[in-house]
């Protein structure tokens, strides 16, 4: 499908700089042709602009002038990145959905489908399932009994959603995840551990999309809840009673122990473990790697990274390291000690 620049420059905003032109789609920099447009989201990418032979170009207004170089035309807007991205939207709309049920699926009694909503083969919905209006419920989802889904959600093959959850309109959930399994609740006795019975529920706001094999466990008492705009990449574990705030965002293989309240604008880095109970402000941003074992309460860029080394580097560093007890009592016994001698020396002065 191929779009006109001032059809874009009219859906989108920007200002169209040289000649209207038709491109087909959005492609790499180093790789685009007459026929395709790219973006050049900041000025230290400048270099990459020589050889560009990108019929068209979306630029911030820093860097209008070298990339007009030639004659191309450009759409000069204040974030090149995010009109990118709203750009490849329109070059890729999400698939509608397929009015229907398929004849293999299952729809148990008192399950609810809004007449524009598709429901694929195999699909099995429990007993007083609501689905809203223009859902794509795709092959082998299994929906729990009384869970409630709202409009324009897709949930990708092999999704798993556990009884009584609530989920908001425009959601995507992608292929493998599971959405209210029990949390981790045992209780230890001598003759092994008693389980608790998780009776709470996993709730997910509007416009949150869930990545592949992710599971968000339902609350032991509470509800486990995912807000607004919360975006959560593929395997990461969000135990119960975990509140994640809107617009928050879960880099992958993250994990989060129960009972930890993370605030809104939120940015949380791959493979970041958090212990429970504890609480993140608002606007944090937290390093991949990272082991977050207290609450953070003032907002910030966090990290706790060891830097990578070769092993030889490392077993050196590692000996250091276990011994900086006895260090820091040296220095502090080594302080005292100066600030005995100074107090000695001022007297007899």
């Amino acid at each position: 499908m191929n779009w006109m620049l001032s059809d874009i420059v009219a859906r989108l905003g920007g200002e169209l700089v040289g000649e209207d032109r038709a491109v087909a789609r959005v492609a790499p920099l180093e790789r685009a042709q007459g026929d395709e447009i790219s973006f050049v989201a900041s000025p230290k990418y400048r270099k990459q602009l020589a050889g560009c032979q990108a019929g068209a170009l979306i630029v911030p207004a820093a860097l209008a002038e070298a990339a007009a170089e030639g004659g191309r035309p450009l759409i000069v807007t204040p974030d090149a990145y995010l009109y990118f991205a709203r750009l490849a939207q329109l070059f890729h709309p999400a698939p509608a959905a397929r009015a229907g049920v398929h004849p293999t699926a299952t729809l148990a009694e008192g399950a609810r489908v809004g007449a524009t909503s598709e429901i694929g083969a195999r699909v099995v919905l429990g007993r007083d399932v609501v689905v809203g209006e223009r859902c794509r419920i795709l092959p082998g989802v299994v929906v729990g009994d009384g869970t409630v889904i709202g409009d324009d959600v897709t949930l990708y093959p092999n999704v798993t959603v556990y009884h009584d959850c609530r989920i908001g309109s425009r959601v995507t959930i992608h292929s493998g995840a599971v959405i209210g399994a029990d949390g981790f609740g045992f209780a230890p006795s001598r003759d092994g551990w008693v389980k608790i019975p998780q009776v709470g529920r996993v709730v997910i706001g509007d416009d949150v999309e869930i990545g592949a094999n992710t599971t968000i466990d339902r609350g032991a008492l509470d509800d486990t809840v995912i807000g607004q705009g919360a975006i959560i990449d593929n395997l990461v574990q969000i135990a119960h009673n975990v509140e994640v705030g809107a617009r928050t965002a879960i880099a992958g293989c993250a994990g989060i122990a129960g009972s930890t309240k993370i605030g809104a604008n939120v940015v949380i880095g791959g493979a970041v473990m958090m212990v429970g109970h504890i609480s993140i402000a608002d606007g944090t941003f937290i390093g991949g790697g990272t082991l977050v074992n207290k609450s953070i309460k003032t907002p910030d860029n966090y990290s706790s990274s060891y830097p990578l080394s070769t092993y030889k580097e490392w077993v050196s560093n590692a000996v250091h390291l276990r011994h900086l007890d006895a260090l820091a009592k040296r220095v502090k016994s080594l302080e005292r000690r100066l600030a005995a001698e100074q107090n000695q020396e001022e007297s007899e002065q």
